[in-house]
C-alpha cells in the first residue's frame, strides 16, 4: 500500500509540466499569507518535496536561506533553472525526504506540501523523526497534507489522525482546512497545519 518513491522521476520526465496539477506557476497562499503575516521568519528553510521549485523562489526572495530536496532529478533540473531566472541563490539536492544528510537542528524551517501525504504509512515515523531531528529548538513546521474530504484514501488525513501523528514531537500553533483550485482545473481539499518543535 502506498505511494512508490521512484515513480516521481518518471512522473515530471514523462508528463508536461502543465499537466502535473501540483504545479500551480505560484507559491502556496498559505505560505504566502504565513510568511507575510510574520508567523514564518526568514531563517535556515529546508523543503522536503521541492518539485519545480516555486515556492523555494519564493522563500529565497523572501530573504530565507534554502535548501531544497527532490527525488525526481528532472523536478530538480527545472527548479534550479528556475532559480537562475529569479536570480537567487538556492542549495537544491536529489535526495529522498526519509535520507535527510543535514546535522541536528539545521533548520529553522521545514516546509512540507504534498510530501508527507505520499510517504508510505510504514515511513511516517521515520519521516517525522526526520523532520523533528533537523528542526531547531523552536523552529517550525509547516505541514500542507490531502484531507479527508477528498473521499477515503490511505493517505487522506482527519483532524485527528494529524495531531495522533504529529503531537508526540510538535506543538500545533494552527491548523486551517482548505479547499483550492489546483492546476489541473480540479477542487481539492487540504490540511494546512503549522508545528513548532516541542522537546
Amino acid at each position: 500500500m502506498g505511494s512508490e518513491y521512484e515513480q516521481w522521476e518518471e512522473i515530471y520526465r514523462g508528463n508536461s509540466l502543465e499537466a502535473l496539477p501540483w504545479e500551480r506557476g505560484k507559491p502556496r497562499e498559505s505560505l504566502v499569507e504565513l510568511v507575510e503575516g510574520g508567523e514564518v521568519r526568514p531563517g535556515r528553510a529546508l523543503d522536503t518535496c521541492c518539485g519545480m521549485g516555486t515556492n523555494d523562489v519564493y522563500l529565497a526572495q523572501k530573504g530565507f536561506q534554502v535548501t531544497a530536496l527532490d527525488i525526481s532529478t528532472t523536478a530538480v533540473e527545472h527548479a534550479k533553472r528556475k532559480a537562475r531566472e529569479a536570480g537567487v541563490d538556492i542549495e537544491f539536492m536529489v535526495r529522498s525526504f526519509l535520507d535527510l544528510p543535514f546535522d541536528k537542528d539545521a533548520f529553522d524551517f521545514v516546509f512540507d506540501s504534498g510530501c508527507f501525504h505520499h510517504v508510505r504509512i510504514e515511513d511516517r515515523t521515520a519521516y517525522i523523526n526526520g523532520v523533528h531531528r533537523v528542526l531547531a529548538p523552536g523552529g517550525r513546521y509547516l505541514l500542507i497534507c490531502f484531507s479527508d474530504h477528498n473521499g477515503p484514501a490511505w493517505n487522506h488525513f482527519t483532524v485527528e489522525q494529524l495531531r495522533g501523528l504529529f503531537s508526540e514531537h510538535f506543538n500545533i500553533v494552527l491548523m486551517k482546512h482548505f479547499g483550492t483550485v489546483e492546476g489541473d482545473g480540479a477542487v481539492r481539499y487540504f490540511h494546512n497545519v503549522l508545528m513548532e518543535k516541542a522537546g
